[in-house]
């Protein structure tokens, strides 16, 4: 019994190698191919084919993800086809380029190992879009406790190095507005980087952010109010 457990643990281990190890080669040889667009810009998915379609293609994924058998090209698949959203998306929360990149491969990561663990419940990108979400604000805290600094003092520190970052090439009404962008609470921040810049639905955040739609409304709502505010003041 312990052989057969101790086989499968190494087994585990291998696949999960061989899972970081296609993500870092992918970010070695990909990534560069968008990384330079600017940031912060919509970035829309076109879906040519119906709901439909994509529920039954997401659910065949989902099936080979899970058979050991077709794990490996279907991981390759999953990557593929949402490495660019889940980037953007923690991008717009860690900003750098090299974090969203780190935070990105751990997503993947987490994914994989978890994947089991997917019922079903919601959207398979939904899923992963948590998972990247909660990735993103673990790293931010993990770097905020590491420096000791408060988290204003962290969200400053950000967006000062982001003026530096070689893969940002927005204008200065830009980086205005993600210097107001810095000041919303981290709900509003979440939900207006969802709606306004990758045009998410509130259906799509609600199982995201598991908040109702009521509340995401609001919370849009007053981050849109404060921004208005913060712009016309500086």
């Amino acid at each position: 019994m312990q052989l057969l457990l101790r086989w499968q643990t190494k087994i585990f281990k291998v696949r999960i190698f061989r899972a970081f190890f296609y993500i870092k080669i992918l970010t070695l040889c990909e990534y560069e191919k968008f990384a330079t667009v600017k940031p912060f810009h919509n970035f829309r998915v076109q879906q040519k084919n119906s709901n439909k379609h994509l529920l039954l293609a997401e659910v065949n994924l989902v099936e080979e993800l899970k058979d050991s058998k077709t794990q490996s090209q279907a991981f390759e698949v999953l990557v593929n086809t949402y490495k660019k959203r889940l980037y953007w998306h923690i991008r717009s929360i860690v900003l750098n380029h090299d974090d969203a990149d780190d935070v990105l491969q751990n997503t993947f990561i987490k994914v994989f190992r978890n994947i089991n663990n997917f019922k079903g419940d919601s959207k398979l990108y939904s899923w992963m879009y948590r998972i990247a979400t909660n990735e993103s604000l673990t790293f931010l805290k993990q770097k905020q406790k590491k420096t000791g600094i408060s988290n204003e003092e962290l969200q400053h520190q950000m967006l000062s190095n982001l003026e530096a970052d070689v893969y940002f090439e927005g204008d200065d009404i830009q980086l205005k507005l993600q210097q107001a962008i810095a000041t919303l609470p981290e709900k509003q921040k979440l939900v207006f980087n969802m709606k306004y810049f990758q045009e998410l639905k509130y259906e799509e955040i609600s199982q995201i952010l598991e908040t109702s739609v009521g509340g995401l409304k609001a919370s849009y709502h007053y981050a849109i109010k404060k921004l208005e505010a913060y712009l016309k003041d500086t």
